[in-house]
């Protein structure tokens, strides 16, 4: 199974808010889900992005991939950095 850290689509039309969930990658966008480990809303300035970042580091250790717009919300927090340190200093 192929699993992807993904935003999920919530709030009304024209006032988007998201969580940040763990999914099947065969799931759709706004479908069934694993987990959810975090939230970001666009709307505030600047962007309020809240995030597990355990639940985060131990699923892209079993192997998880971000999309393209989580991955740049995760490098943005510093999750990138410290998954990468964690993988390549052993």
């Amino acid at each position: 199974m192929a699993v992807k850290i993904r935003l999920k689509r919530m709030g009304s039309k024209k006032a988007p808010f998201y969580r940040v969930v763990v999914a099947d990658s065969r799931s759709p966008r706004d479908g069934r889900f694993i987990e959810t480990v975090g939230t970001y809303n666009p709307l505030v300035d600047p962007a309020e992005v809240k995030l597990n970042e355990e639940d985060i580091l131990n699923w892209l250790e079993k192997g998880a991939q971000p999309s393209d717009t989580v991955r740049n919300i995760l490098s943005n927090a510093g999750i990138m950095k410290k998954y990468h340190e964690a993988k390549y200093t052993k």
